[in-house]
């Protein structure tokens, strides 16, 4: 369904948008879609140990060519990645060229994988009709050997040392530099590149704006072929494959044309000779090594480069003039000149006239953290190309892979062929798609782009990547591992989010979503009840570190963890599609019968949770008021695992009330009486009876958690020594920092501890902590059901927010509250500082770098600084649906 486009402000990028959606122009054919990081992944490993990080290392990245996709830094490239773009730039010091982000490989940091650049995603919009990124190029030389050598020698309880720390921005001895993009039509993109010295002295500066090829034809397939780049007078000629046609590359600025080959530099890495007369390296070589033979004297290759040099005086700036036209370009205007100005003035104003009518009346700073948060959910959507059979089977011209890799838990996935542009967690740090980060994606570009929402919220759903059992791949690092099942949530949110801003419900979606989320429900009913009583284990569900065994495997004397957050996030899936069916059944009544199945599920597995049956045990402890795992042992007795996480506060998330007209529509809503059957099974149908069948405010609630077990989660939800930061809602209770909780089972012991920021044990690579931290998605699926509990209990439930103030508050208002208090990790407070930027005093009050905002992975428990991935747009862009809903209700809040 393609949205009205409105007449009011932001109406071009509206058409635009519509265009795209209706397939007559294709407007997604180019987009900041470039990888920012390629070596290091999974799918570039061809290894016999396994190890991606050393398979294919940084050191390798700038002489030996990818298999599967391409790089670099603040770059475009159409939605096959075949025709890329980017900039290169040396500032005469560094020992490589700069075409990609630097950072640290996982075993290279002291907590993980690391990003050492600083550049930033300032503006982008649903079609990338414009998009500006900055980046922060020291004009020292690069440091580097230090920041590796540095890294290396801290432990665990330190802090990361960051290029910041280095003191290479001292003096502003660095350049800003910003790269723009506008298209004037689908395949006709200017682009503009802005250096500006902010140094104190004059600073020389090499610009290398690139295009290149990636290289397909190296493999040995018969329908790829290289096609040489080659000059027509001063402009390049590219002709492009797949479909793309002949593109024209041009440069109004004064310079060299270079050209090499996008070939592995075979000499240097392995000390082979080169089959190949130039290399992926030739620019590096010609410029930082002054090796003249290392660029094609022909002026053709497949990588060229404009070379331009310039001393910058002390605040100079430096603009150049740059044009990527494609086949299908059929304007006559002047590529450079007045008309390539205003293409510029008139896209941006475009970009923000959108935003505005999207989310209309915000508070400059809130307008600031809105954009810089949609502008990094665009630019984190990139292209994703990996075939797992041709990953295990090898080229045609390649030596067969290492034979143990299909016997690895990847070597299941055959089936599985990625070639799409997929949003990323973080372009950089997490370069591939995480399935249940990528339904938060989804439903954060539902505020702006719902075609695009549902369509990643579905892709990995579809034939290409599903298994044979309708497993959804998880991530490439491990396919099998079953991630929280949050899609049919996502599905559902973004139906209901672009059916208020647009008033036309899209039920063709919401049907097509149902049909396939069936079948993925299907192999978690029949996958992870490993025990046959409707407690799902899960294995890794997302939470990493948040307990205190690696809750993925069974202990070394066979005692298994029941959790507690397993059982929660399977009712929670069955209560988000019978919220479908239900909306469903309100056009087609044939959705009546699949509505029994979910309320049926939904009741049985409300029961396991909170009645101990048969198993023997329960996960709800009376004594503290809170759901906890349970070790069960191999003769049956069983332990709580007391460590109040958030893992304990996922029951809290499968919550729904439906109305009047619903349950008229649907008697079977009402468990008493269309389950009576079931009722006169139980033995003790009390709590049932209980829990079931409640109207208020003319609704009827479903809930894993009861009333009088809901106020006590909220006395400790809401307690500021316990789960309430400043900043939302810590992953662990803080009541464990100077309480630390250790558990012995056999020969296993562990010990778990408050940790507010970055993890103090290797758990999952150690480069993610949930033990003490803020993490947003999380904060905002607590918010939601916070909503949905106050939509039906109204005034007759009040908490004390925070707990022990003396201020009452309905569920509702709590909300709102709890959204303020994380909004304001991003926004500027009186004492004039950021809390997502620390205590970095650069960051903090330089007027070019304090209005610059990155959106990390998670964020210190007790000062809301930045911890973990630094461009985590993904799942942080959530931040984005939160200012939108305080812009509207924060009055409410203020005044409670």
């Amino acid at each position: 369904m393609t949205a009205p486009i409105p007449p009011s402000a932001g109406a071009s990028e509206h058409r635009r948008i519509a265009e795209r959606d209706r397939e007559n122009v294709p407007w997604r054919r180019w987009g900041s879609y470039l990888p920012e990081r390629q070596w290091g992944t999974v799918r570039e490993d061809y290894s016999a140990d396994g190890n991606a990080w050393a398979s294919f290392p940084h050191d390798h990245a700038h002489a030996r060519v990818y298999r599967w996709g391409e790089d670099g830094l603040l770059g475009i490239c159409d939605d096959q990645c075949r025709l890329c773009f980017s900039l290169a730039l040396w500032n005469g010091q560094d020992p490589v060229l700069k075409e990609r982000p630097f950072g640290l490989a996982n075993g290279e940091g002291n907590h993980g994988e690391d990003i050492k650049d600083y550049y930033f995603h300032l503006a982008n919009t649903p079609t990338h009709s414009f998009m500006r990124g900055l980046y922060k190029y020291p004009q020292q030389r690069f440091p580097y050997e230090r920041l590796l050598d540095e890294n290396r020698s801290r432990g665990r309880d330190q802090p990361e040392f960051e290029l910041v720390d280095t003191g290479i921005f001292d003096e502003s001895r660095y350049f800003d530099v910003f790269i723009e993009y506008a298209k004037a039509s689908p395949d006709d993109i200017a682009i503009r590149v802005r250096a500006i010295n902010r140094g104190p002295d004059p600073a020389p500066l090499t610009l290398l704006p690139t295009l290149w090829l990636r290289n397909t034809w190296s493999w040995g397939y018969p329908d790829e072929h290289e096609h040489p780049m080659q000059l027509d007078g001063d402009t390049v000629i590219a002709d492009v494959g797949g479909g793309l046609g002949q593109y024209r590359f041009a440069c109004r600025d004064q310079g060299e044309w270079l050209f090499t080959d996008n070939e592995t530099n075979t000499e240097r890495l392995y000390q082979q000779p080169n089959r190949r007369p130039f290399q992926k390296d030739g620019f590096h070589r010609y410029i930082c090594e002054g090796e003249e033979a290392a660029i094609n004297p022909l002026h053709k290759g497949t990588k060229v480069a404009r070379l331009l040099q310039k001393t910058l005086q002390p605040g100079e700036e430096w603009q150049l003039e740059l044009r990527l036209v494609g086949p299908e370009t059929t304007s006559q205007l002047e590529w450079f000149g007045e008309g390539y100005d205003a293409l510029f003035h008139a896209r941006e104003q475009e970009w923000h006239d959108f935003f505005e009518s999207a989310v209309p009346n915000l508070s400059p700073d809130d307008r600031l953290i809105h954009t810089s948060g949609m502008a990094g959910l665009l630019w984190c959507k990139k292209y994703y190309g990996w075939s797992v059979l041709r990953w295990l089977d090898g080229d045609p011209t390649s030596p067969p892979p290492p034979a143990q890799r299909w016997h690895t838990q990847n070597g299941g996935w055959q089936r599985l062929h990625a070639h799409d542009v997929i949003s990323m967690p973080d372009a950089w740090e997490y370069p591939y798609f995480c399935q249940w980060d990528l339904m938060f994606h989804a439903v954060a570009f539902a505020i702006a782009d719902p075609a695009t929402a549902k369509q990643q919220c579905m892709l990995l759903r579809s034939p290409h990547y599903t298994a044979p059992n309708a497993q959804t791949p998880a991530y490439e690092w491990a396919l099998s591992d079953p991630n929280p099942p949050i899609g049919a949530w996502a599905a559902m949110r973004i139906f209901q989010i672009e059916r208020k801003a647009t008033q036309e419900p899209d039920y063709g979606f919401l049907r097509a979503a149902l049909r396939k989320l069936i079948l993925e429900y299907g192999w978690w009913a029949n996958r992870n009840d490993r025990s046959g009583d409707n407690v799902f284990e899960g294995g890794f569900l997302g939470l990493d570190n948040i307990a205190v065994f690696d809750r993925r495997f069974p202990l070394s004397d066979g005692s298994r963890i029941e959790q507690c957050d397993g059982t929660a996030w399977m009712a929670s899936l069955s209560l988000n599609l019978l919220n479908i069916s239900v909306e469903l059944s309100r056009e087609e009544p044939e959705y009546a019968d699949i509505c029994e199945r979910f309320v049926y599920d939904f009741v049985q597995l409300a029961l396991t949770l909170n009645t101990q049956g048969s198993r023997g045990f329960v996960n709800w402890d009376e004594d503290d008021g809170f759901y906890y795992d349970v070790i069960k042992r191999p003769d049956g007795s069983t332990t709580f695992l007391k460590t109040r996480s958030l893992s304990g506060l996922v029951p809290l998330l499968a919550v729904a009330s439906f109305d009047v007209d619903a349950v008229k529509r649907l008697p079977v809503l009402n468990v008493p009486e269309s389950l009576r059957w079931f009722l006169h099974e139980r033995t003790s149908p009390k709590w049932l009876i209980d829990n079931f069948g409640q109207w208020r405010n003319d609704r009827l609630l479903f809930s894993l958690v009861p009333e009088d077990r809901l106020r006590r989660i909220c006395t400790r939800l809401f307690d500021e020594a316990e789960f309430l930061s400043p900043y939302g809602i810590r992953g662990l209770s803080k009541v464990y920092a100077d309480h630390p909780y250790t558990f012995t089972e056999g020969s296993d012991s562990q010990t778990l501890a408050y940790s507010p920021a970055d993890s103090p044990v290797p758990m999952f690579g150690g480069n993610s902590n949930w033990r003490g931290p803020v993490w947003i998605p999380v904060n905002f699926l607590l918010i939601e059901s916070l909503q949905k509990f106050g939509h039906y209990y109204g005034d007759t439930f009040k908490v004390e927010f925070p707990t022990g103030s003396g201020r009452w508050v309905n569920l509702w208002d709590a909300s709102l509250l709890l959204q303020e208090r994380l909004v304001n990790i991003f926004r500027r407070g009186q004492d004039g500082r950021r809390p997502f930027n620390g205590s970095v005093d650069l960051l903090q009050h330089d007027p070019h770098w304090r209005d610059l905002i990155l959106f990390n992975e998670y964020f210190h428990g007790d000062n809301g600084s930045g911890v973990g991935a630094s461009h985590q747009t993904g799942w942080t862009a959530m931040v984005c649906k939160m200012i939108n809903q305080l812009s509207r209700y924060s009055n409410a809040a203020k005044g409670s």
